[in-house]
């Protein structure tokens, strides 16, 4: 039996229909990328506070370098002047970061002075732009340094007269925008041997005990922050749950070593491991620096645990 005309055309679109289907299982569509390139990141970093434009007016800098650059505040509330504060700061973030990171650090109480604006490169990849004035001293000795430069390319800069004490909006920031863009850093000046250093003491222990300080206060919580880590602590011989009496800043206390705040009755003092494995003080829900009246830095002393 013959076919119709109409029968026949829709045999040929059936057709059709069926060949295409066989191209497209033979031959599958390009997989989408399934990474999408991140956009260069500054982590920034300043004692500036935030009542006034000074933070805004250094990222406008940035923006006005490099567009899509993605700004990270890691906190414009550094005690005034505080490089220790800072150097710790850095230090606590950094391995939060990937390699290519920039960080801009403007702790700079000797703004305009002799010392040295740097660019420093770790041996983790990441870049931080600052003053050389010690606040790279605890991430180069965790993390090492790869490379220093002194900032004197006056093509990396903003504007034909430097502020002698805003190089927080001269320097630093158009600095950071360049290499975050992708500017090769090299280019940013001369290189320097070696870096300013904190003269940072740190924990000891010996048979008697360990040896300490309150470095910094946890924000509004008034808790104690310390340069023991848990394994110094650990040493010692206590278990969580023991009481043990220290000594800070001349004064004897009793409180047990827990986990976390709750495992004391509020208003208790308590010793814990903190977020970033140091030997932390604390009342449970109120401030121990306050009721205590301690004002970093401090001693610390924790004898060993009597058997």
């Amino acid at each position: 039996m013959r076919m119709t005309s109409t029968q026949a055309k829709e045999s040929a679109r059936i057709f059709c229909l069926w060949f295409v289907f066989l191209l497209l299982v033979a031959s599958p569509l390009p997989a989408q990328q399934s990474a999408v390139e991140p956009p260069p990141t500054v982590v920034f970093m300043t004692d500036f506070g935030v009542v006034d434009d000074s933070v805004a007016l250094c990222k406008g800098v940035m923006y006005g370098i490099a567009p899509h650059l993605r700004i990270v505040d890691l906190t414009h509330q550094v005690n005034a002047f505080s490089i220790r504060d800072g150097a710790r700061f850095l230090f606590g973030a950094t391995p939060y970061f990937p390699p290519g990171t920039v960080f801009v650090a403007v702790v700079d109480p000797g703004v305009g002075s002799s010392r040295k604006a740097v660019v420093v490169k770790s041996k983790r990849g990441q870049f931080f732009v600052l003053p050389d004035n010690g606040l790279m001293t605890m991430v180069e000795a965790r993390d090492g340094i790869e490379g220093i430069r002194e900032i004197t390319n006056p093509d990396w800069m903003v504007g034909a007269k430097i502020s002698s004490t805003f190089h927080g909006r001269d320097i630093f920031s158009p600095v950071g925008a360049h290499i975050a863009r992708g500017d090769d850093w090299t280019q940013v000046g001369p290189p320097v041997k070696e870096l300013v250093r904190l003269d940072l003491k740190p924990a000891s222990v010996d048979e008697k005990g360990l040896t300490g300080e309150v470095i910094a206060l946890d924000g509004p919580f008034g808790n104690l922050i310390t340069n023991i880590s848990a394994e110094d602590l650990l040493k010692l011989g206590y278990q969580r749950g023991d009481k043990l009496k220290v000594t800070i800043a001349g004064r004897e206390l009793e409180m047990p070593f827990v986990r976390t705040f709750s495992d004391v009755p509020l208003k208790q003092p308590l010793l814990f491991i903190d977020s970033r494995g140091r030997a932390s003080f604390a009342l449970n829900q109120a401030s121990f620096a306050a009721k205590y009246k301690i004002d970093p830095p401090q001693p610390v002393l924790i004898p060993r645990k009597a058997h």
